[in-house]
């Protein structure tokens, strides 16, 4: 009788899936999600591949953005969002996925479940996990970032599912974000009185494609933009949303090395050795910090340098945001995929 009712309670449930460009990914994203026989609504980016055309041959509606309006993800998410509830205005829950994922066996259900139970909770997400972990260090650290303790946190990811009329609420997400739109959006959700939960059950396997340093750098130059927007939007509320992440990346990648090598002079050359054992010092902190969390001596020793090191192109993250926005400039997208 349990399983009945939450079946039936899937048909309260759509689907947005967004890309570009994610070729047999988007494929095996949306065979996943046809397995299930919910409604579903793919939003495309521009694509230059076959994902338009692979769509609509699975009979699944389809959105073309303007291609003369920027490209966001949280565009492209609202686009689809307001789509599906034209097609569906019944609909409670809404799964957003992006093309590079597909959904795991049973997720949809854990969730359902979840916000059925839970009226508070308006956002359910899971463990997404990278599906080739070991073919580069940079798979590897995406699937360790994604490894977070369960219970009610403050934000989800790009997979999730959310209750339709707490997003309805908040206005959905803000399409002028090129990154970091759904912790935004969850800081509005939890300001409206919504609780985000992440539950112990596998949400969506993921294939980031990252094997080389660059795509690594991208991608953690994007991380330090939407930080730095995050804080502009939001610092100044209680919680100082992304506040401490910024003043840590300034910090550690500008702060102290400029102040070592100004004083270097008065200290006889010795305040360059603040340098390394300061970066020493906070590798081991994290370390010790990632041990406790269950990881193992080599992926917390990975984790560490990424956290160190990473704030390098988060700086200029940073710094990319505060010249569009003193500038007034039009955000461009920072894409790392090949």
């Amino acid at each position: 009788m349990g399983n009945k009712g939450v079946m039936s309670k899937l048909q309260l449930v759509g689907v947005v899936a967004i890309a570009r460009n994610e070729g047999n990914r988007l494929h095996q994203c949306l065979l996943s999600l046809q397995s299930e026989g919910i409604t579903i609504v793919y939003v495309d980016s521009g694509s230059t591949d076959d994902s338009v055309t692979f769509a609509r041959s699975l009979g699944i509606d389809v959105i073309e953005l303007d291609l003369t309006i920027p490209f966001t993800a949280a565009r492209a998410r609202n686009a689809g969002f307001e789509y599906l509830l034209t097609i569906k205005p019944h609909l409670e829950y809404v799964q957003f996925i992006d093309g590079d994922c597909w959904i795991a066996k049973g997720w949809l259900e854990s969730a359902v479940s979840e916000l059925t139970t839970n009226p508070d909770v308006v956002v359910v997400c899971g463990r997404r996990r990278e599906e080739f972990a070991s073919d580069s260090i940079y798979n590897r650290l995406c699937d360790i970032e994604w490894n977070t303790p369960v219970g009610e946190t403050k934000a989800c990811g790009g997979d999730s599912m959310m209750r339709v009329s707490a997003i309805q609420e908040v206005g959905g997400f803000d399409p002028t974000l090129i990154a970091g739109e759904e912790p935004e959006l969850c800081v509005r959700l939890r300001q409206a009185g919504g609780k985000i939960l992440r539950i112990d059950a596998d949400m969506t396997w993921h294939d980031a494609r990252m094997t080389n340093l660059l795509q690594w750098w991208k991608r953690s130059q994007r991380a330090g933009y939407a930080y730095a927007q995050g804080a502009w939007l939001h610092g100044s509320s209680p919680e100082r949303h992304w506040v401490k992440e910024c003043l840590s990346i300034w910090f550690w990648s500008l702060g102290l090395p400029l102040f070592a090598v100004a004083t270097f002079w008065l200290t006889s050359g010795f305040s360059l050795l603040l340098i390394p054992i300061a970066y020493t010092w906070l590798c081991f902190k994290i370390y010790k910090y990632c041990l406790g969390l269950g990881l193992t001596v080599s992926d917390a020793a990975l984790f560490s340098l990424h956290c160190l090191f990473g704030k390098f192109p988060q700086i200029q993250g940073q710094i990319q945001f505060l010249l569009t926005h003193l500038l007034k400039r039009q955000p461009k997208l920072v894409e790392y995929k090949v």
